[in-house]
């Protein structure tokens, strides 16, 4: 199996760390990847930095054109990205499929960024001394974005990331999950196929203690983070100069109440509760019912849980795979 290189600065790059990626459902070897050390994330932030003034400068119209090609390019390549999501991910293929879409979806809303008007004009008369004037309200490209995602969403959120740099004119460093690098390499690969200048875009798996840079370099002028309230909090407390955006875990509850059609809401509580076996931020955590149809519901939802397929990922038929570790099975049986 031949090493799927880092991205740094628009290039390939094998290092001497190349490790293996373990399917999460059998731990087979799906990938080899190549990890970044200290060195290539110097070199990323080098190479984001110098590139910041080009990037800014490209108009709307070419960062549009960009947008358009590489989404055509994961048009071409879905079911190799949505393999790299089942293989590595542990998802099932149907929401794999899914998430692909959704990856289209969101170039749409990136594409459509680049032709809203970058500025806008405001009255100054709030105050006397401003009667008669106009005041220009004009967006700038904010400069250099770090971004880190997590494994549950390996394309999508990563997506999210990298599409609205490019619609914004920012050069990104990305550090990806550590079990699902693959999708993310392939959507960047798109974008430097399409015509993203390179020094502006690197995708680089790195561990935890070379990562600092990617919080605390002053050239970071916004760091966006998707993952656990616990890292996203602690990351905003180091990341002392840029901006940050969190999205963070969820904790979401459903009520169902008397009047409730109840087939309808047990349909929903279970693909909310255990699509993709509860692995996503907005998965139902807690479900309080009325006590008029409580008994009703329990029994509905019981039949619906055992009635899903539990299994190989791969499988068309697939509802719950696996968790994405087992340290994450070996904590849920223990709540059990």
């Amino acid at each position: 199996m031949e090493p799927r290189p880092l991205l740094l600065a628009g290039d390939g790059r094998v290092t001497e760390d190349v490790r293996p990626i373990h399917a999460p459902w059998d731990d087979a070897v799906v990938a080899r990847v190549a990890w970044a050390g200290p060195d290539e994330v110097a070199a990323a932030l080098d190479a984001a930095s110098a590139s910041a003034p080009t990037v800014a400068a490209l108009p709307a119209h070419q960062r549009r054109a960009i947008l358009e090609d590489a989404a055509e390019r994961v048009r071409a390549r879905q079911e190799s990205f949505v393999q790299a999501i089942v293989h590595e991910a542990g998802k099932p293929v149907a929401a794999a499929r899914g998430e692909v879409a959704r990856c289209i979806d969101t170039f749409a809303d990136a594409i459509h960024a680049t032709m809203q008007a970058p500025g806008h004009l405001e009255a100054m008369d709030a105050f006397p001394s401003g009667e008669g004037r106009t005041g220009l309200v004009w967006r700038v490209p904010v400069g250099v974005v770090s971004a880190i995602t997590p494994f549950n969403f390996p394309l999508n959120l990563v997506a999210h990331k990298l599409l609205p740099a490019v619609a914004a004119g920012c050069p990104i460093v990305l550090k990806p999950a550590p079990q699902t690098p693959t999708a993310a390499l392939m959507l960047a690969d798109t974008l430097i196929e399409a015509g993203w200048p390179p020094g502006a875009l690197s995708v680089l798996p790195v561990d935890v203690e070379h990562a600092g840079p990617l919080v605390q370099d002053p050239r970071i002028r916004l760091l966006t983070f998707t993952g656990s309230a616990t890292v996203g909090w602690a990351l905003r407390q180091q990341a002392t100069r840029a901006r940050v955006a969190l999205e963070l875990g969820g904790n979401a509850g459903v009520y169902v109440a008397e009047d409730a059609d109840l087939d309808h809401a047990v349909a929903r509580c279970v693909a909310g509760g255990f699509g993709y076996a509860g692995q996503s931020c907005i998965s139902v955590q807690r479900i309080v019912v009325h006590e008029a149809v409580h008994g009703a519901f329990l029994a509905r939802l019981v039949d619906a849980v055992q009635a899903l397929r539990v299994g190989d990922p791969a499988r068309e038929d697939t509802v719950v795979g696996p968790l994405i570790r087992t340290a994450d099975a070996e904590r849920v049986t223990l709540w059990i």
